[in-house]
């Protein structure tokens, strides 16, 4: 007998109620929750106390209860880690898509569009080469380089926010780029997604069926939906009801998110217009209080889901190659940005710290888009738990880079600088 099944023997004779709960499937999800919800808070009251984002202590409460760990799975239900997976992809892309009115997007600065498209393509194009060279197949390729080359909006905005960045002139050209990052990375999972799905064939014809059902989604929703959507959202919102009004944006967010999965693309294309759709509204601030708490659960069961379902040991296999990608897509980041910023005649002081802003940390979307390829089966098992660790690697690490990036001094702002700054403004 194993070390694992003689420690689980030994539990199921000490403890056989906690192991031989039933068998209704009713069961397994109640234990799961309780389970995941003791070790999220006990995990997220540590990395408080150690000042770390919350996201590290999600990721490693999951991998704690997870299947993979030894000596035995604290949940017992994979399929239920999935279904909270999901559940929680729809909602954290629902009100991410709440901070993105239409107006906002058009918003979006010259430089900050030029730069964000240089950078995410420029990365991806590099992380997909090297991550060849290190012998991955062609799709783990692609899904490593589409989830490295995205900057996470949450933790960045949230470090910003904690040493005193957020009004600075860099901080405004980094908001821009995320804005266009999070865009380029939803739509391009949506292709990459159905891409896979209809066989992967290269042919012309699937590729263009591919982006034309894509756009013709995004463009769809955004023409069409922009003219009805926050009319009825607004009239929910005029009767004073927050039930009527959480109901009525909710079956928003999961009906395009199952339209968009009938259609064979991922739900957070479907999730992210809904929000956007709702931001359009009037009643935009009270749906976006009303869900934040909602976000916030169902944000944790996503981290937990996903560092539950990584396979803990496989990490010594990639640890090495892990390293090379997170200094490629850091190398690549870092010095396309700063280099089109100073290209563009902004200060070196404002380069430096967008580009150091932009290089610093993976989250949210990377694992997205990692579950994402995990769902169509387009990846192999080692991509889930390699990001992961990326994750956590960067978000601890992040606040740091950015924080040496406040203390540069390099210059002062020039009449150029001023001229951008009111061009993007």
């Amino acid at each position: 007998m194993s070390y694992s099944a003689a420690i689980k023997q030994a539990g199921e004779s000490l403890f056989p109620q906690f192991f031989t709960i039933g068998n209704d499937p009713i069961d397994f999800v109640v234990q799961d929750i309780a389970i995941i919800m003791v070790v999220a808070a006990i995990m997220l009251a540590i990395t408080f106390k150690m000042r770390q984002p919350m996201v590290i202590g999600y990721i490693i409460a999951g991998m704690i209860i997870g299947p993979y760990t030894p000596p035995f799975s604290l949940v017992r239900s994979p399929e239920t880690l999935n279904l909270f997976a999901e559940l929680g992809i729809i909602m954290l892309l629902f009100v991410t898509g709440t901070e993105f009115p239409i107006a906002k997007l058009r918003s979006v600065g010259r430089i900050s569009i030029v730069a964000a498209l240089a950078e995410s393509l420029g990365t991806l194009m590099i992380v997909f080469f090297i991550a060849q060279n290190l012998g991955f197949t062609f799709n783990d390729s692609m899904f490593l380089a589409l989830a490295l080359s995205i900057t996470s909006t949450v933790i960045t905005i949230r470090i910003l926010e904690d040493v005193g960045l957020i009004r600075d002139k860099s901080s405004t050209l980094i908001l821009g780029m995320l804005i266009v990052e999070d865009i380029i990375a939803i739509s391009a999972l949506g292709i990459m997604q159905s891409f896979v799905a209809s066989g992967g064939s290269p042919s012309i014809l699937s590729i263009a069926i591919t982006l034309g059902t894509v756009g013709g989604f995004i463009g769809g929703i955004i023409i069409i939906g922009s003219k009805y959507v926050p009319k009825i959202i607004d009239r929910a919102g005029r009767t004073n009801d927050y039930a009527l009004l959480l109901i009525t944006i909710l079956s928003l967010a999961f009906g395009l998110s199952f339209l968009a999965n009938s259609l064979g693309m991922s739900v957070v294309i479907g999730a992210f217009l809904a929000g956007v759709l709702v931001a359009e509204s009037k009643s935009a601030a009270v749906a976006r209080i009303i869900t934040i708490p909602l976000r916030d659960m169902f944000a944790a069961l996503f981290f937990i889901s996903i560092g539950a379902l990584m396979n803990v040991t496989l990490i010594p296999m990639f640890i090495v190659p892990a390293i090379i990608l997170i200094l490629s897509s850091f190398a690549s980041k870092f010095l396309i940005v700063t280099g089109i910023l100073v290209r563009a005649r902004y200060d070196s002081t404002t380069a430096l710290r967008a580009g150091l802003g932009m290089a610093a940390t993976k989250g949210e979307l990377s694992l997205v888009i990692a579950k994402g390829g995990q769902d169509v089966g387009a990846i192999s098992p080692l991509i889930l738990p390699m990001l992961g660790v990326v994750t956590i690697v960067t978000t601890f690490i992040g606040p740091f880079i950015i924080r040496v990036g406040s203390r540069f001094r390099l210059s002062e702002p020039t009449e150029v600088d001023s001229k951008n700054e009111k061009e993007e403004t």
